[in-house]
């Protein structure tokens, strides 16, 4: 499971995985302890994870929410150090310490406590998404290879028809 498997729809809590797309829309299955089914039609917003980015200061303009959430598990590993109910500040300087370009003016606090409702959801229910994937940095050394055998061979095909 990656982040592009997973969705959420505006107006509902929580996080959906994506099931699979239907004529009306799609199906999701939400991520909490009910597993509860849901089609999602046309007319309700979905997000899907790997589309959402939080706004920074940087050229780029965002930062992904998926490197968001690996930085968190990889400087906090589940213990954020947040009280129950932090108060905005606390909610603010957590989110510069993980992201110190963030654009303040653009995220909200509502936005930060969403941030971390799905992180605290995902450590639980999908522990594998917020990892760093290794094998993705694999595979993009193999890719080049193929692409460097492929070229050679290109050119040599074109010498010989001339």
């Amino acid at each position: 499971m990656n982040f592009k498997d997973l969705a959420t729809v505006a107006g509902k809590p929580g996080l959906f995985k994506v099931l699979k797309p239907s004529r009306t829309g799609v199906i999701l299955e939400s991520m909490d302890a009910k597993k509860t089914k849901l089609v999602a039609g046309m007319a309700q917003r979905v997000s899907i994870l790997s589309d959402i980015s939080i706004y920074t200061l940087t050229e780029e303009g965002a930062e992904p929410l998926e490197s968001v959430m690996q930085k968190i598990e990889a400087e906090f590993q589940g213990d954020l150090g947040l009280d129950a109910n932090p108060d905005d500040a606390e909610l603010r300087a957590f989110m510069k310490h993980i992201l110190p370009e963030v654009d303040e003016a653009r995220v909200y606090t509502s936005d930060i406590k969403k941030l971390i409702t799905w992180y605290n959801l995902l450590r639980v229910q999908a522990p594998e998404v917020l990892k760093k994937d290794d094998k993705e940095v694999e595979k993009a050394p193999e890719v080049e290879e193929k692409a460097k055998e492929e070229k050679p061979k290109a050119k040599a095909k074109g010498k010989s028809k001339e």
